[in-house]
């Protein structure tokens, strides 16, 4: 079985894989001081509740945006599972996608995941947009290779920093309010992270498909992923998917491809 490693700003996702087939899939805050054996504590109990053993795992990958959780999520893939894990972004480990950006080192391994698995699935151009601690568009041209993309600060990172430097503007919760207008100002603030969001997104996609299929044909797909993916896809037209497993899709991919060959 294969297990799978997603270590963004926020969460560390594990997946367990036999085949194609998701067996378990767990998440837990990342912080880059907990150790290996932390990780192996926390994560073979919650194998065992689905009857998982570690003795199961006989291959790992591991993509990750964080470098200092990076070192002990590969000592926990070789001490406590005994397997050397396969890293996106090693030399030698293929992606099955060109990267048409400037300085391909500079693309994270989340977006590229992203890109690998939704041209997989969905018909090219696509965006990706992912909603987490940032906001990124992660762009697939009609021949298939990542050409770029869009980063922005996340909602829920945005609206911590404007608690943090306002005295007077107090924590709230991102839900979608039922008009623009605030009548106070938690409902002022929910609007301006909710449809403030929602504008840029929408905004950024418009401008991106200009670009990028100037006469509309081919027509370009739009997919979202991440925590407030489906809140706000929920509000526009101009998103067609909500996928929250394109990551781990991603990782599943790389890693049957770089065997297969």
């Amino acid at each position: 079985m294969l297990l799978a490693i997603d270590a963004g700003n926020t969460n560390v996702v594990f997946a367990i894989f036999d085949g194609d087939r998701k067996q378990g899939q767990w998440r837990i805050a990342t912080d880059s001081r907990r150790t290996a054996d932390e990780y192996a504590v926390w994560l073979t109990s919650l194998m065992a509740m689905k009857g998982l053993k570690r003795e199961d795992v006989d291959a790992a990958i591991l993509g990750s945006v964080v470098p200092a959780a990076t070192f002990n999520l590969q000592r926990l893939c070789r001490d406590h599972f005994g397997v050397e894990p396969m890293r996106i972004g090693e030399p030698g480990v293929r992606l099955g996608i060109e990267i048409r950006i400037d300085n391909p080192r500079e693309a994270g391994a989340d977006r590229l995941l992203n890109a690998i698995a939704a041209v997989a699935t969905y018909p090219a151009p696509l965006v990706v947009v992912d909603i987490g601690t940032g906001t990124t568009f992660d762009i697939v041209d009609a021949e298939g290779g990542f050409c770029g993309g869009v980063i922005a600060p996340g909602p829920s990172l945005a609206l911590d920093a404007l608690h943090r430097v306002a005295a007077q503007l107090p924590k709230v919760d991102i839900v979608r309010p039922p008009t623009v207008i605030g009548k106070g100002t938690v409902g002022a603030m929910q609007s301006g992270m909710f449809w403030g969001y929602l504008s840029m997104i929408e905004g950024l996609l418009t401008r991106i498909q200009a670009e990028l299929s100037p006469t509309g044909d081919p027509p370009v797909t739009v997919i979202v992923t991440g925590g407030l993916g489906t809140q706000f896809a929920e509000a526009t037209s101009m998103i067609h998917h909500i996928d929250n497993e394109l990551t781990l899709r991603g990782l599943l991919l790389v890693h049957q491809r770089n065997m297969a060959s």
